[in-house]
């Protein structure tokens, strides 16, 4: 869709506005609307001005000004405005230069992109992210200088078994055994149902939704597979579409990663492959019916992937579900069918097209843009470096003893760590000035001062447990 169609939509769908979106720094879609007196085909090459120095990590404020540039191609009518709005997503110039930002995650993705292209390697990278997410009837939570709690409440908590509901009626899934179960206890069907209807009205192709194996509503939505930048971009309408539909029934959604303690948290598995035209570039006669270039591909994933860990697990929460020995795979290890490994490769078809890796480490609180860059990176730096991947683990990892694990490399244990390997480790991202210096500086930096900083400073409600009576 070109500037003249856009244009067309919104007036053939009689839009009084239009909405215009951009991706901030850490992954939070910003916005603001304009009426439709003020668009015309001149804006799509002049822009929006908008102080910079007032999105996160972004500008300082003494050189503030910027400007957002549509994107006719992502025209698209909101479902959820009262007054009819036509969405555009932006991409970030400065107005001086008119070049484009280079801490604009959707720039980033582009530029991974535009790279794979002049390797020869492929000419497309397909992302299938899976994030799963929970659906809850309340949330309660507050820190200040005397005092510090959250309180999550679901109609389909286990610990609300016993409660005064007027009347409790029962059916709440049992920690770890949400996965699949058929309606009442699944209690969401018709609101996840609502969720992907809302997707399919704005163009996300959805292969299915379920119930998660977590108590208390997690659920997921699988989107088909898409090239890198298109997935980043449907990722944000995937979140803000979960966060819509959950308020219109009187819910609320949340991506945060472990957010139930002793039950499983959320994670995003991403799935994801290399094609040249109409070839796919992942499927071969090697294990598990993967080429070459494919297990080179995983090589650098798994080499890369505590750096990589910095953009795809970002929060001091991501490391409550990354903990050894529970849920989430934390062993840097590769094999088929087999869960508990970090990369796995799915096993359901033999027909090259669906060869593909699946990295089962990243989460959803990830900026999606980012975390598929910084991945795709990581694997052409194996493609170009041929890097040897070694043996597949297709042991149960969980149940190995300390001696059969210690050769196994493991995800980072917090959030300041894996900002420590990236430090140490991001050269491969800056081929192609994908990602700059400026930007692996600046997200360490924000993520230090406004997230492991902060966290260092306040007393956690379990110290108080512990260690009240010293």
């Amino acid at each position: 869709m070109n500037a003249k169609q856009a244009l067309k939509l919104a007036k053939d769908q009689k839009a009084v506005c239009v909405d215009l979106r951009f991706c901030d720094f850490v992954g939070a879609w910003q916005h603001f609307t304009v009426p439709m007196s003020e668009m015309s085909e001149g804006v799509f090459a002049d822009g929006f001005g908008f102080d910079g120095s007032s999105i996160r990590g972004w500008q300082a404020i003494n050189n503030s000004d910027m400007l957002v540039m549509p994107d006719p191609s992502t025209a698209v009518m909101d479902p959820f405005m009262k007054h009819p709005t036509m969405t555009m997503i932006c991409d970030i110039l400065d107005p001086i230069t008119k070049e484009e930002y280079t801490r604009d995650p959707r720039n980033i993705a582009k530029k991974a992109e535009a790279y794979l292209k002049s390797t020869g390697i492929g000419d497309t990278a397909y992302f299938g992210p899976e994030p799963e997410f929970f659906i809850l009837n309340d949330i309660r939570y507050d820190q200040n200088e005397h005092s510090g709690y959250y309180i999550v409440d679901s109609v389909e908590g286990q610990w609300n078994t016993g409660a005064d509901e007027e009347p409790n009626l029962g059916f709440k899934p049992r920690y770890k055994e949400g996965y699949f179960p058929v309606p009442p206890t699944d209690s969401l069907q018709d609101v996840r149902q609502d969720m992907v209807m809302v997707m399919e009205q704005v163009g996300i192709a959805v292969e299915c939704q379920h119930h998660e194996v977590a108590t208390a509503g997690q659920a997921e939505i699988d989107m088909r597979f898409s090239p890198l930048v298109k997935m980043g971009d449907q990722l944000q309408w995937y979140k803000y579409i979960i966060k819509n539909v959950a308020r219109q029934h009187g819910l609320t959604a949340t991506f945060m990663p472990k957010p139930v303690f002793m039950d499983n948290g959320s994670g995003m598995h991403v799935h994801q492959s290399i094609w040249k035209g109409s070839k796919p570039l992942f499927a071969g006669k090697g294990y598990a019916g993967m080429s070459d270039m494919a297990m080179h591909y995983i090589a650098g994933i798994l080499k890369h992937a505590r750096a990589i860990a910095a953009f795809s697990n970002p929060t001091n929460n991501s490391y409550r579900r990354l903990v050894p020995g529970f849920e989430a795979p934390v062993n840097l290890a590769y094999s088929s069918r087999n869960r508990s490994a970090s990369v796995r490769i799915p096993m359901y078809s033999d027909s090259p097209k669906a060869k593909r890796l699946e990295a089962r480490f990243p989460d959803p609180s990830a900026n999606g843009y980012l975390a598929f860059s910084a991945m795709l990176m990581a694997g052409l730096d194996g493609i170009q470096n041929k890097l040897e991947v070694g043996d597949p683990l297709d042991k149960n990892i969980y149940s190995l003893t300390p001696e059969e694990l210690a050769n196994v490399p493991s995800m980072p244990g917090s959030l300041e760590e894996a900002l420590d390997h990236l430090a140490d480790d991001h050269e491969f991202l800056l081929k192609g000035d994908v990602f700059t210096q400026d930007v692996i500086d600046t997200w360490i930096e924000y993520k230090m001062e406004n997230e492991v900083d902060q966290l260092r400073l306040r007393p956690h409600p379990y110290e108080f447990v512990l260690y009240y009576d010293c």
